[in-house]
């Protein structure tokens, strides 16, 4: 398991716990979740137009947006405030 951690924001790991599957309602199977040190976040995920938002590209990226609740209101809100301050969406 010691392979599978990583920095992520409280927020996400509070939702994430354990989780190394998730329910993906689009094809009604269980998928793995995005692994960040086996996959490179920018192949998997992007930004919505407003830069407030991410997407996921596949069935995993998905389940992990999803399980990990990584669009929840308190982050989004926060995000506008990063996207005036202009560290959101990446530029690199």
């Amino acid at each position: 398991m010691a392979d599978n951690l990583c920095q992520i924001c409280f927020s996400c790991k509070s939702h994430k716990a354990a989780k190394q599957y998730n329910f993906d309602s689009l094809t009604s199977t269980e998928v793995a979740i995005f692994h960040p040190l086996r996959q490179r976040w920018r192949e998997h995920f992007s930004w919505d137009a407003s830069g407030t938002l991410i997407l996921g590209k596949t069935a995993c990226d998905r389940v992990t947006v999803e399980a990990l609740q990584m669009n929840n209101e308190t982050v989004v809100k926060a995000r506008r405030r990063w996207v005036i301050g202009g560290w959101l969406p990446p530029t690199d």
